[in-house]
């Protein structure tokens, strides 16, 4: 096989890999939506009062799906899923702070040299390296707002390179707010969206 034809059978498997995790992000939306609206039928009530709860998930999935390096998790889902139920300004700001305390998970991998971690990744994580030295923080808030698993090596990298906890937090938290609020005011409007559909 030449070197184009395996370039272009890795971009090939890259694409049917990010399809996949988009048309599963969709698919667990999608049932956590409808489990909302079982539990609701079910109860005979609102989960309006149950918002504590809500947001309190909200912010332990984002904490734990951002701990896990390279391993996707239903972060996207459930922000996108608790907005349809829960104010989704107070969703956003759940998830972005959720989100950004378990990215530190990553950034003291890298700060205490466990580059072992990426020994299948070494190439990503020498780009990182270079982003970060080339950019600093603004490497960091742009790929904090993109949801794509590079962020780790971002993180790592940050870790290594020994940037600030302080503005690591920031530069990183500047990043997922705005994907934060995106993602919620996505699923506040699912529901209008559904009524305009079944009417």
């Amino acid at each position: 096989m030449t070197a184009k034809a395996k370039s272009r059978s890795a971009q090939s498997r890259r694409w049917l890999v990010v399809s996949g995790i988009v048309l599963a992000m969709l698919a667990l939306t999608a049932a956590i939506i409808w489990s909302f609206r079982f539990i609701e039928m079910y109860l005979e009530t609102s989960l309006e009062g149950f918002a504590w709860a809500g947001y309190l998930i909200v912010f332990v999935v984002t904490l734990l799906s951002s701990a896990t390096i390279f391993i996707p998790a239903p972060s996207l889902a459930i922000v996108i899923a608790a907005a349809t139920q829960w104010n989704p300004a107070i969703v956003a700001i759940v998830a972005s702070i959720g989100d950004t305390l378990g990215e530190f998970v990553g950034y003291a991998a890298g700060y205490w040299g466990t580059r072992i971690i990426v020994t299948r990744h070494v190439a990503a994580y020498d780009r990182a390296v270079d982003w970060m030295q080339r950019h600093g923080m603004f490497a960091i808030f742009f790929f904090a707002l993109i949801p794509l698993m590079l962020f780790d090596l971002v993180g790592l990298a940050a870790g290594a390179l020994r940037v600030k906890p302080w503005k690591f937090f920031l530069a990183c938290w500047g990043g997922r707010i705005p994907r934060a609020f995106f993602l919620a005011y996505v699923g506040y409007g699912i529901p209008g969206l559904i009524r305009l559909w079944t009417s």
